[in-house]
């Protein structure tokens, strides 16, 4: 059974940080690109960083990019998200993905892409 379990959300005032962690269960880790998604009030889920997981590349969504940084331990199945300088308009609930990327080419901003989906942690910043 594949579980991914966010952890790490809450409420911060503005200008905070917080670190999100995934941790996945069933499935070979190494074998996943992970991403992390999020929703807020109203909103559609929107791609916010990404990680592969062969080179470990990363990707981020403009508006976060140089305040988020995604990272992955594979040793531990885990994939974080360092979340600093934070805004209003960062409050969402943010989900962890995981896509099989040696099975097929990942689109890393797509959500179809992804495999598995954790249930989410709520991160509200206030102003």
């Amino acid at each position: 059974q594949v579980q991914l379990v966010e952890s790490g959300g809450g409420l911060v005032q503005g200008g905070g940080s917080l670190r999100l962690s995934c941790a996945a269960s069933g499935i070979i880790f190494s074998d996943y690109t992970m991403g992390w998604f999020r929703q807020g009030p109203g909103k559609e889920r929107e791609f916010v960083a990404s990680i592969r997981r062969s080179s470990g590349s990363t990707y981020y969504a403009d508006s976060v990019k140089g305040r988020f940084t995604i990272a992955r331990d594979n040793a531990k199945k885990a994939v974080y998200l360092q979340m600093n300088s934070l805004k209003p308009e960062d409050t969402a609930v943010y989900y962890c993905a995981a896509a099989n990327s040696l099975l097929k080419v990942v689109i890393v901003t797509d959500t179809t892409s992804y495999d598995y989906w954790g249930r989410g942690t709520q991160v509200t910043v206030s102003s």
